[in-house]
């Protein structure tokens, strides 16, 4: 592997940064976006009947907040109980805004690799075929080494590709994630916000 490495010259390199930066966000990704940990079963049940029982307290909003993206949503909403629907809503999506902001973090990250490692791959290709054509002993007087420098140089296209191929399927899950989360936390406010408004119970 060091071989290889080697043999592929300093373009390889910002290419193996790049798969160390993807490979952490993709396990950092992967730890927070877990559904218990966004969007806990259960949570606007207990939330509202701890509300009907002792209020909507400063303590009781602030551990609520504290306790999951879900929870900050609907304790925007629950600290807004007492004022018109609509205001209600504007709280609820403020925080929901907020919530997804922090969601998508480091996915672009994710994606922007996805799209260039390929392009870092294909550059460091066309900088090992310029050093193989201009140099005086290319090919007029061995083929094997020239055919072994393109196979050298054909090895950034290859490392690029089996880092773009990986953070794009991992980029595409974690978005599809964050959007299905959003959405569900959307139903669980609007639920919050007509159970305070006595339109459901």
């Amino acid at each position: 592997m060091l071989s290889i490495l080697q043999a592929a010259g300093w373009p390889i390199w910002p290419l193996l940064l790049a798969s160390v930066i993807a490979v952490t966000l993709i396990i950092e990704r992967a730890t927070a976006l877990r559904r218990p940990k966004i969007v806990p079963k259960g949570l606007l049940q207990s939330a509202v009947a701890d509300f009907q029982q002792s209020g909507a307290g400063e303590a009781q909003l602030a551990r609520l907040e504290a306790h999951s993206p879900l929870g900050r949503v609907l304790a925007a909403g629950m600290r807004n109980s007492k004022s018109s629907r609509e205001i209600m809503k504007e709280a609820i999506e403020e925080a929901g805004r907020a919530v997804a902001h922090d969601l998508e973090r480091f996915l672009t990250t994710l994606g922007t690799i996805a799209s260039i490692a390929p392009l870092m791959g294909l550059f460091g290709t066309i900088i090992g075929m310029i050093e193989i054509f201009g140099s005086s002993t290319a090919a007029g007087n061995n083929p094997q080494a020239l055919a072994h420098g393109i196979s050298v140089a054909l090895y950034n296209t290859g490392f690029g590709l089996i880092i773009a191929i990986p953070a794009m399927i991992f980029y595409r899950h974690f978005r599809a994630l964050v959007d299905s989360f959003l959405v569900e936390m959307e139903q669980e406010a609007i639920k919050l916000v007509e159970i305070l408004h006595g339109e459901r119970s």
